[in-house]
């Protein structure tokens, strides 16, 4: 079976967002130390989820990074461009992304029958409130949070969504120069 990964930029004090769609602006700052295991982590996996208010923004961003090799997201753009995407929505109708797909009905329904296709992993990187539901119904398998030396003091946190607490087994942590930490947790 396949396994959901989450990957997200955090502040130290739990927020992910500040607002809408900027989740992909954090990791710039410190791409050149961090850009090896977040491709290593993108090459593990075949297929990524996208929340709706997030593709609006996030896949033409990356469809023209694809058409910038000098950019330096463009080995990760090269990444996503292979992947099957899947944007959950309720209200689009057809997608104009290309290899990108709507999903529809019953977000668990949904996740599981991917995670019961053959191939590599699923990834998810945001949006917040989307990655919040995936929590809240515990889909995630994998969590992969760069914890990022800043504190926001506010913002949107993936975890507020949460009825019951999630036991979380931790796997791997790696510190970086530039001070981030990267987390990875497995769900028990």
């Amino acid at each position: 079976m396949k396994k959901l990964k989450l990957q997200m930029q955090v502040s130290l004090d739990g927020f992910n967002s500040i607002g809408s769609n900027d989740e992909q602006k954090w990791v710039t700052w410190a791409w050149d130390e961090i850009k090896q295991d977040v491709l290593d982590l993108a090459n593990s996996c075949d297929t990524e989820l996208i929340g709706r208010k997030l593709a609006v923004d996030y896949i033409p961003y990356w469809i023209d990074t694809l058409t910038q090799p000098e950019s330096m997201m463009y080995e990760a753009a090269k990444i996503k461009a292979g992947q099957r995407k899947f944007v959950f929505t309720n209200t689009l109708d057809e997608s104009v992304w290309e290899n990108t797909e709507l999903a529809k009905g019953n977000l668990v329904d949904q996740v599981n029958k991917l995670k019961n296709q053959s191939g590599k992993d699923i990834i998810v990187y945001g949006g917040s409130s989307f990655v919040s539901n995936l929590v809240k119904e515990n889909l995630i398998d994998q969590y992969y949070l760069f914890v990022n030396p800043i504190a926001l003091g506010q913002g949107v946190g993936i975890f507020d969504k949460l009825g019951e607490w999630q036991q979380l087994k931790l796997v791997k942590l790696k510190t970086f120069d530039c001070g981030i930490i990267l987390l990875h947790y497995d769900k028990k």
